[in-house]
């Protein structure tokens, strides 16, 4: 939706195809007896600059809504919860890591120097976060820190995730400066670039920052991006079930064919475009036939993706019931706590 949005709005013609009978993918808000809450992905950041224009040309907003407190987050230490320490005092004083592992955070700077380049990690390698923090950080940090926020944010394992593709920022940091720690000190004061991209509303106005959703649910996104489609430009309940590359010489549209089967016709039909964008998971794409003039075309150079299974447990409690005020964002298990709870 946000790619037909995108494209909408420099004059192309779009249709979007959604095999759901609603728009947002695994994005999905559920209100029930006055409660909402999301069974996907509930909440998001605007770090990229992209995000937050498509947010204010969206008139999102004052829809969105961020936790009354970000600062205070747990992390499960023998079985019971230990606040994140969020500056290096509270880090040194905190119990969560041992003397061991605080001192080598310190040092880090020291051990990680961009004269070293030889330990730098090589640009044409694929590493993991695991390797990557441990060869920072190591493996107490890896367990009791970012294990347990990959959880959280990308419901994966530190073994199984690239470093360059979710953690770009430091990737970038230890290539120009070696340090991790050293390089966010001195991009933290180094002057901002090409800030001519924000929009007026974000210069204007000192905006929250960290993971918000919006009034409604993450759903009230990919509903309001469909407002700006049209009836014929959305195609709910429309499976694709097979794509078709014809190149012609003599034009540059239409080579592409899609042949899908809707709810209220379950003939297979037809449309021919120009160009198409795929966003639906790896799984289901090779479920479909593809063909390239004619010829069946092999998906065997896509990765194989493990998609991790998750599951969503919704608890409520009447506000009367609860005795103490709720100040923290949330609590994260890490993998060996796993005997002392869910995962996060």
């Amino acid at each position: 939706a946000a790619a037909a949005y995108k494209l909408k709005s420099n004059g192309f013609k779009v249709t979007v195809f959604e095999a759901e009978g609603r728009p947002g993918g695994k994005l999905r808000s559920v209100c029930h007896g006055g409660l909402i809450w999301d069974e996907g992905a509930n909440t998001m950041t605007e770090s990229e600059i992209e995000v937050k224009n498509l947010i204010h040309d969206l008139g999102l907003e004052e829809k969105q809504q961020f936790p009354i407190s970000q600062s205070k987050r747990y992390i499960v230490r023998n079985g019971k919860p230990v606040l994140i320490p969020t500056n290096p005092i509270a880090l040194i004083t905190s119990n969560i890591l041992s003397a061991k592992s605080k001192f080598r955070i310190i040092l880090e700077p020291v051990f990680w120097k961009r004269s070293e380049p030889s330990k730098v990690c090589n640009s044409d390698t694929e590493e993991s976060v695991d390797e990557f923090f441990q060869r920072h950080f190591g493996q107490e940090v890896v367990d009791y820190l970012v294990d347990p926020f990959v959880a959280g944010t990308s419901a994966g394992d530190p073994e199984s995730l690239s470093v360059r593709h979710t953690f770009p920022e430091l990737w970038n940091l230890e290539t120009r400066f070696g340090s991790i720690i050293a390089g966010a000190i001195q991009s933290k004061f180094s002057p901002k670039k090409d800030k001519s991209k924000e929009t007026n509303s974000s210069r204007h106005k000192k905006r929250q920052r960290g993971s918000f959703s919006f009034l409604g649910g993450m759903q009230t996104l990919p509903d309001r991006l469909c407002k700006e489609l049209a009836k014929d430009e959305l195609r709910l309940e429309s499976k694709v079930l097979s794509l078709s590359y014809n190149h012609d010489s003599r034009s540059a549209l239409d080579n592409w064919s899609v042949s899908f089967a809707s709810k209220g016709n379950k003939r297979m039909q037809d449309s021919s475009y120009d160009a198409v964008i795929m966003t639906a998971p790896l799984c289901n794409l090779k479920e479909m036939r593809i063909t390239k003039g004619r010829n069946h075309f092999l998906l065997d150079f896509i990765p194989e993706v493990i998609y991790m299974p998750l599951s969503v447990i919704i608890t409520t409690f009447k506000k009367e019931n609860v005795k103490q005020p709720l100040e923290g964002f949330g609590v994260l298990v890490p993998s060996k706590e796993q005997q002392n709870g869910l995962k996060t």
